[in-house]
């Protein structure tokens, strides 16, 4: 991966994990008296976010700055930019074409962005894991997700 952008996101995310873990501080606790309230889960992620971010800082800092060719770093951008679109794309579609089919566009994006051809693979694993969570959660926890709107 280049390292300045190892660095630059490094920051951002420890950033965004120190205002979660502050956000999640100001939470009510439970009101029954329990050590587990509606603030622990955002507690414990963002203290991960914190953790992971500073490894990667860590790593980022530890080996030498390597010169990299431009056109590397060029298409680290590309894929991150055609990511970030392609996830706004899918908040905005998710009322319109369901949670199924954008989970499932959103995933079949992202996986041949991160890594071209294996199509195949590629549409099972986004078919299953985009079914898969739809069935859990709508039929094990009893939750609603979006459905198909256009009809």
């Amino acid at each position: 991966m280049v390292k300045s952008f190892d660095k630059i996101s490094g920051i951002v995310f420890l950033v965004i994990s120190l205002l979660f873990i502050s956000g999640s501080l100001q939470i009510s606790g439970s009101a029954y008296g329990s050590a587990v309230g509606p603030k622990t889960y955002p507690l414990i992620l963002g203290i991960v976010l914190g953790l992971l971010s500073l490894r990667l800082l860590y790593e980022s800092f530890k080996k030498n700055a390597e010169t990299e060719q431009k056109e590397k770093s060029q298409m680290y951008y590309k894929n991150f930019g055609i990511i970030v679109v392609s996830a706004i794309l899918y908040v905005f579609l998710l009322e319109i074409i369901g949670f199924v089919i954008s989970t499932f566009l959103f995933l079949l994006i992202a996986f041949q962005v991160m890594e071209k051809g294996k199509m195949i693979s590629s549409i099972i694993i986004a078919a299953v894991f985009s079914m898969g969570v739809y069935l859990m959660y709508v039929n094990l926890l009893g939750g609603t997700l979006p459905k198909l709107s256009l009809f």
